[in-house]
């Protein structure tokens, strides 16, 4: 079918759709928001439009497979346009099914745009396309989740055209697949941008112009003018508080006039507008008048200055974490060999596919019904109730499983804002982010300086070290507090090291908000010891497995701030000694050989009270509904739930809904620290295990919690403290050429304790070597001196794309965790944890060169012979 060109008008465009013609408005700045806003196409995603960077809006166009926000709709006029959505029915399940059963896909936000590529492959290549040809023609498309492993199993799958039925999963245990995973590759369970209420507004934001500076005016008039602007909302119509925050409360949703700009994420107002390109446009035209003052960019001249870079706060240290044990200066100056080094690690953008996205719904009785993507939404819920002086009672907020996270959800992003607006005028309204906004505004990973002292005796074991370590935390708190103390908790590693002096300081700056992002410290801190214990094992002779396996800790081994490790610490021995084969193999082939080996605490720790809860309820035609209190980010934990429920019950996992929303006080905080599988599934079995003591009766509630409230916090200053109740750990091997240093493999030994699902345990490993290795080598998210961040679009950010990812080997370690229901570990934070050590050891042996900075190949790039 070719559609009617003579019909086409000058304020219109028209065009095939999936086999039908279509008429559009011209207005439209791309395809995209023509699929999207007009003609409610929603399987192509908008990552990241204008910029075509991210490749979730692939769509086919005349046969070819185009970027939706990158084509014009003079492009598609006349033209045929299909979509997934237009896709054979058979297409579209043979697809879902092959990435489904393969564990290609996580979250699911780029996954439909995948599909598309794909299929234009298929239909070029047929059985002759491989995963490796498909690796170089899916440049366009980031996945942040699977490290494309499992992307080019799926792709081998379909080519073969031989795809198992998808099943779920029966039990702990068992390999299946994700929960709603057919519908999330083909796009049909909806993200919050997907979501369209009849008489929905929009909500868009005006950010600061300078990082630091006294906001003199704002005049919202031009804005207010504009044909289709609702309302425009500032700080003075903020009802109730102005500050928000997980843990100080020191983060202000509006910044007002007289106050001052602490970062250039700071929101000064909002435009509601009765479509989006509308109230964008809007903001804009927003003007404001400032005393600019110079920003503190460089945190080690923050904490030395007497000024205040932060509105409203005092000093510019958020916080300190310090333990000493033993007398580390006696230890260093006996030991038999030292090292002195100062480490750099950088700051780095979570890039999850999915911009933040906020819907928010005044209901009859006049409370307020918001739909979030955050990680933590009875902290939602009660922020926004506070912003809106308010009873929590009259706000529910309920999860849409987000589209990635990795930590960046945590803090409230644009939810009170527009819950706000929709508190005010009465209607729905819907706020989703810019890339640019999105990566102005939510927290990083900390830049942190390390520099370490540490020393051995002539047999290799530790003898002490020492650590000071200045993380940049930018403005407001977030969790950077929590961050460096759990930095300065892991800064020994997986080592048992008898004297021990620590201190870790987070500093306020006017660069971007630090806050959680998978490793949490961990992953800076063991950057540096991995690098000590590869220079001591040079200086002693001897291999870095060999010098690992002389200090790595043990049941009973006395570990960082005293903790005596209890049996679970046997995996740290178990993951060294997988890697061994691969490892010796690769040295004997002469290849450059890399090891890392590190440690990841599961949980919040240091003293903190977790109390997680669930309800399972049954229903009389014989389902399940599973309520617990984790947010499903594609990690797997709504799939861990369903897992449980179904091993409890002994029932079949189809008959399992699982759902999240603070309609029950079952919150536990945010879901960080690889605590949702663990506390999770603690609690989802002890409903199920309630429900069947009180003879699975249906329709009522069956409640039932698991609680770690036996840690101490470092402030307690005890002997042997239980700092954290649950560790996992994972060995690296980085095999590289020694000729160009291009990395060939990894192989990775993970520690999981009980993996519920290995094929979604095997996804979040390859996704987090692949977080790993640009961690290690390429991706930055650096600021000038003005503190305004420098790489601002996803290709900047040096993420690794598919043609330049190596192959990972994963391979599962059981050592049950005492205590913990099934054994269980958890898995997604310790991943990237060993990589940059193993990377750094790998290039050192290619070039001879010790790396201290991150990126290591911005930093300090190979030096190969001319």
């Amino acid at each position: 079918m070719t559609a009617d060109r003579s019909n086409t008008q000058p304020d219109t465009v028209g065009f095939v759709l999936n086999g039908g013609e279509v008429s559009v408005r011209a207005d439209h700045p791309h395809l995209l928001a023509a699929l999207r806003e007009e003609l409610d196409v929603l399987s192509p995603k908008d990552g990241c439009a204008p910029s075509g960077q991210c490749g979730c809006c692939t769509v086919i166009v005349d046969g070819k497979a185009r970027i939706a926000c990158q084509t014009p709709l003079d492009k598609v006029a006349g033209g045929e346009v299909t979509t997934l959505e237009g896709f054979a029915e058979s297409d579209r399940q043979r697809l879902a099914a092959a990435f489904a059963v393969t564990g290609a896909l996580q979250c699911g936000f780029c996954t439909p745009g995948i599909l598309v590529r794909v299929k234009a492959m298929l239909d070029q290549k047929g059985d002759g396309l491989t995963g490796a040809a498909a690796a170089p023609r899916l440049g366009a498309h980031l996945c942040r989740c699977t490290g494309y492993t499992k992307i080019l199993d799926a792709v081998d799958l379909l080519a073969a055209g031989q795809i198992p039925e998808p099943e779920l999963a029966g039990g702990i245990g068992k390999r299946g697949v994700r929960y709603e995973a057919l519908d999330l590759a083909l796009g049909d369970r909806p993200y919050i941008d997907d979501l369209r209420p009849e008489g929905m507004l929009h909500v868009a934001v005006r950010l600061a112009d300078h990082a630091r500076a006294e906001v003199l005016v704002i005049d919202t008039a031009p804005a207010e003018a504009v044909p289709g602007v609702v309302r425009v909302l500032t700080a003075a119509d903020v009802p109730g508080e102005l500050r928000v925050g997980l843990i100080d409360k020191d983060w202000p949703v509006f910044i007002p006039v007289g106050g001052f700009t602490s970062y250039l994420g700071d929101v000064l107002a909002v435009v509601v507008a009765e479509d989006v390109q509308t109230a964008r446009h809007a903001a804009d035209l927003i003007e404001v008048e400032y005393d600019v003052l110079v920003p503190f960019a460089d945190p080690q001249a923050a904490v030395d200055s007497d000024d205040d870079a932060v509105w409203g706060l005092d000093g510019n240290v958020l916080s300190v974490s310090a333990y000493r044990r033993g007398d580390v200066e006696a230890a260093l100056a006996t030991s038999s060999h030292t090292v002195h080094e100062t480490f750099h690690t950088q700051r780095v953008e979570h890039a999850f596919l999915e911009p933040e996205s906020t819907l928010a719904t005044p209901q009859p009785d006049g409370t307020l019904h918001v739909h979030s993507g955050g990680q933590g939404v009875w902290d939602d819920r009660d922020q926004i109730a506070a912003v809106l002086g308010i009873d929590r009672s009259r706000v529910t907020v309920e999860l849409i499983s987000n589209g990635g996270a990795f930590g960046g959800k945590e803090d409230l992003s644009n939810q009170a804002q527009t819950a706000l607006a929709a508190h005010l005028v009465g209607r729905p309204v819907k706020c989703t982010l810019t890339r640019t906004q999105s990566m102005l505004m939510h927290p990083k990973r900390h830049p942190i300086r390390i520099e370490t002292w540490a020393g051995c005796d002539a047999d290799g074991r530790l003898t002490g070290l020492k650590v000071r370590m200045l993380g940049d935390s930018g403005p407001y708190a977030s969790v950077g507090a929590k961050v460096l103390e759990r930095a300065a908790g892991h800064a020994s590693g997986p080592y048992a090291v008898p004297a021990i002096d620590v201190e870790a300081v987070a500093a306020r700056t006017n660069n971007p908000v630090c806050g959680a992002f998978r490793g949490f410290g961990a992953n800076q801190a063991q950057f540096a010891m991995e690098g000590v214990m590869d220079r001591l094992a040079e200086q002693l002779g001897i291999s870095g497995w060999e010098m690992r396996a002389r200090n790595v800790v043990s049941p009973g081994s006395v570990w960082g701030p005293g903790q005596v490790m209890d049996g679970g610490a046997a995996g740290a021995r178990m993951c060294l000694n997988a890697v061994r084969p691969a490892y010796d193999a690769a040295v004997d082939a002469g290849r450059a050989v890399g090891l890392g080996l590190g440690l990841k605490n599961s949980g919040l720790g240091n003293g903190f009270k977790e109390i997680a809860a669930a309800v399972v309820r049954l229903d009389d035609d014989g389902g399940v509904e599973v309520r617990h209190c984790w947010t499903e980010m594609g990690q797997g934990v709504h799939t861990v739930a369903q897992q449980v429920a179904a091993e409890e019950l002994g029932i079949d996992p189809s008959r399992i809904t699982v759902v999240v929303d603070t309609t029950r006080e079952l919150g536990a905080g945010q879901t960080t620290g690889s605590r949702g599988t663990l506390m999770g599934a603690g609690a989802v079995a002890a409903a199920c295990r309630a429900a069947k003591e009180a003879g699975l009766v249906a329709g009522v509630d069956h409640h039932g919690e698991y609680r770690v409230d036996w840690t101490n916090s470092l402030k307690e200053n005890l002997e042997h403290p239980v700092i954290h109740s649950t560790f996992g750990y994972a060995a690296q091997v980085v095999i590289a050429d020694p000729a160009t240093g291009d990395i060939e493999r990894v192989v990775a030994a993970h520690d999981v304790g009980r993996a519920v699902n290995p094929l979604l345990c095997e996804g979040q490993i390859e996704g987090s070597v692949h977080m790993g290795l640009g961690y290690a080598l390429t991706e930055d998210f650096p600021t000038d001196a003005d503190a305004r961040p420098t790489n601002m679009t996803l290709r900047s950010l040096g993420i690794i794309r598919p043609k330049d990812m190596p192959p990972v080997e994963v391979i599962l370690v059981e050592a049950a965790q005492p205590n913990a229901p099934y054994g269980i570990k958890g898995v997604g934070e310790i991943g990237l944890v060993p990589t940059a050590g193993a990377v750094a050891a790998a290039l050192h042996q290619v070039d001879g060169q010790w790396r201290t900075r991150l990126p290591m190949l911005v930093h300090e790039p190979l030096q190969l012979p001319a």
